[in-house]
């Protein structure tokens, strides 16, 4: 595949998703009104403001979550295959257990595993 390949999917994927929101922009139902721009939470009317600043700290949370989430999704296929990648998948599999293992190291030190 040249490069031409390239650039042509490049261009035509732009293309089709700046299509696609062109003309779901223009075929929407649009309608504005008070009761829309009104904070809803469960079927029931807020009480107080509604605006709540919420601490850094559930977000990094999540967010390890998330990683260590995805590694799961990694190790999960490469355990199936195991067999077939021998000692280099062993290895390759380690340096990305050390990586995964030196980002929570740095989460723990920063305390951001601190449920506060």
């Amino acid at each position: 595949m040249g490069s031409e390949a390239i650039i042509v999917f490049l261009l035509s994927g732009i293309v089709l998703v700046a299509g696609a929101n062109f003309l779901s922009n223009l075929i929407s139902h649009k309608s504005d009104n008070a009761q829309k721009r009104e904070p809803y939470e469960s079927g029931m009317s807020t009480i107080g403001p509604t605006w709540v600043q919420f601490k850094v700290g559930y977000y990094l949370f999540a967010i390890l979550f998330l990683v260590f989430d995805v590694e799961v999704a990694f190790l999960v296929p490469w355990a199936v295959v195991f067999k077939d990648f021998g000692a280099v998948g062993f290895i390759e599999i380690l340096v990305f257990l050390f990586i995964l293992g030196l980002g929570l190291i740095y989460a723990w030190k920063k305390g951001a595993l601190k449920w506060e």
